[in-house]
C-alpha cells in the first residue's frame, strides 16, 4: 500500500474504535489532523435555532478558548447559521462561506481565530436535522492555512467513516455515565442500523430501523434474518455480511449499497464487528456487522434555510437576515454580529436587492410568511 493509503487504513480503525471507546475521540482527531493538514480539530453538535453548541472531543484546543467560544464567540462566529444548511456528508470550508478578508474583519476572527494563528477550517455535518447537526472540523493555522484542494480530498476520505462511527456509537451506549453526553447529541442520529449475525441473523434494530422494517419497502426480516427487497441490494448485502463474518472485509467495510426500490436514493453500508474492540462489542451481541441505512435526499428545509436557497443568499447575509428577526437597527445589527456598521449596510443593501425588499420591516415580514417550496 501507499504511505497515504496505511495512514487512511489506520486512521479509518481507529475512528470506529473511538466509536465504542469514547476516550479514543481526542487521538482521532489527533490521526485526523495530521492525515488532512490541520493543526486542531472538534467533533460537536450546534443548533441553530438556538444557538448552542455542545463540544464532545477536541484536539490541541486550549480549554480557556473552548470556553470563550462556548460563553461569548458562538454567537458570533460568522459560518453559522449557513454551515448548518449544508447536506449531511459534504465537505465545506469555512473560507467557503466567509472569504478571508472579509473574516479578518470580523471581531471573531480579531479576538477569537488570531490569537490561535487559526485561519481556515474544514468540516462536515455528520447528521443534519431542520435546525441542528453533529458536526467534525479540522481547524488550519500557520501562514499558509488557507484549505487547498488536497486537504479536501483527504478529509474528503474520512467524512462517511466519522458518520457511520458517530451512529455505532450511540447505538453500542455501554457506559451512560461515560457517554452522557455522547448519547445525548448524538439523539439526533437518524439513520437506520441493524446488528447482523452469522447468514443474516437480525440481532438488534434500532428505532428507526423497526420503522424501515415495519414499511418494508427497503427491508423485510424473515425466519429471524435481515433481508434486502431489491434483489440486487440483497446480493450485496449477503456477500457483505460474509466478508464480515469469515474475516475478508476491510475495517471500513463495504462501499454503499443502493437499494433501488420505489423509494429511491436510499444507500446502505455494512461495517463489519470483526477488529478491536468492535470485535469484542460484536461478541456481546453476537453480530459480525452492523448495517446503516440512509436517504441521501434531505428533508424539506426550514424557513430560513430555504429562503437562503431561494435568494441565493451568503453565509453573512443569511446571518444578517437572522439578525433582523432579533434586533433593529444598524448599530444594533453591527453589535449583534460583531462587525463593523459600514459592513452591515453592505450586507443590508445586498440583503434588500436580492429579496426585492426596501427595509428591515420587510424582510421580518418576508422570511416570516415564507413557506418552503413542496418538494415530490
Amino acid at each position: 500500500m501507499t504511505s497515504e493509503a496505511a495512514l487512511l487504513s489506520q486512521l479509518i480503525a481507529l475512528v470506529y474504535d473511538a466509536a465504542l471507546d469514547p476516550t479514543l475521540w481526542p487521538r482521532a482527531l489527533e490521526q485526523a489532523c495530521l492525515f488532512v493538514g490541520g493543526s486542531s480539530g472538534a467533533l460537536f453538535w450546534h443548533d441553530a435555532a438556538t444557538e448552542q453548541t455542545a463540544v464532545l472531543h477536541l484536539f490541541n484546543e486550549g480549554p480557556e478558548y473552548t470556553k470563550l467560544y462556548l460563553e461569548k464567540y458562538l454567537a458570533l462566529n460568522p459560518c453559522f447559521p449557513a454551515a448548518t444548511f449544508c447536506e449531511a456528508g459534504l465537505v465545506y470550508a469555512s473560507s467557503d462561506f466567509v472569504p478571508f478578508e472579509e473574516m479578518a474583519q470580523t471581531r471573531f476572527y480579531e479576538e477569537w481565530m488570531k490569537p490561535q494563528g487559526m485561519v481556515d477550517a474544514l468540516g462536515s455535518n455528520l447528521e443534519k436535522g431542520a435546525t441542528n447537526s453533529s458536526i467534525v472540523s479540522v481547524r488550519m493555522h500557520g501562514n499558509d492555512g488557507l484549505v487547498d484542494a488536497d486537504d479536501r480530498r483527504r478529509f474528503a476520505l474520512l467524512v462517511p467513516h466519522f458518520q457511520r462511527a458517530v451512529s455505532i456509537g450511540r447505538l453500542f451506549d455501554q457506559s451512560k455515565t461515560a457517554q452522557a453526553v455522547l448519547t445525548q447529541t448524538l439523539d439526533h442520529v437518524s439513520a437506520a442500523v441493524f446488528l447482523v449475525g452469522s447468514n443474516g441473523r437480525l440481532v438488534f434494530a434500532n428505532a428507526p430501523g423497526r420503522t424501515v422494517l415495519d414499511e418494508a419497502a427497503l427491508f423485510t426480516e424473515r425466519n429471524g434474518l435481515l433481508f434486502a427487497v431489491a434483489p440486487d441490494a440483497q446480493r450485496a448485502l449477503r456477500e457483505a455480511c460474509l466478508a464480515a463474518e469469515t474475516g475478508n472485509a476491510a475495517a471500513d467495510g463495504s462501499g454503499p449499497i443502493p437499494l433501488a426500490t420505489s423509494q429511491a436514493g436510499w444507500f446502505a453500508n455494512v461495517l463489519p464487528l470483526t477488529s478491536g474492540d468492535r470485535q469484542r462489542t460484536g461478541a456481546l451481541h453476537s453480530a459480525v456487522a452492523a448495517v446503516f441505512v440512509r436517504r441521501t435526499s434531505p428533508a424539506s428545509p426550514p424557513p430560513l434555510e430555504a429562503l437562503a436557497k431561494l435568494y441565493k443568499l451568503t453565509a453573512s447575509e443569511i446571518r444578517l437576515v437572522d439578525a433582523v428577526m432579533k434586533v433593529s437597527g444598524v448599530k444594533a445589527l453591527a453589535d449583534l454580529l460583531g462587525l463593523t456598521q459600514a459592513t452591515v449596510k453592505t450586507h443590508l443593501h445586498n440583503v434588500f436587492r436580492k429579496t426585492g425588499t426596501a427595509r428591515q420591516s420587510e424582510l421580518v415580514k418576508l422570511i416570516a410568511g415564507f413557506a418552503p417550496p413542496t418538494q415530490e
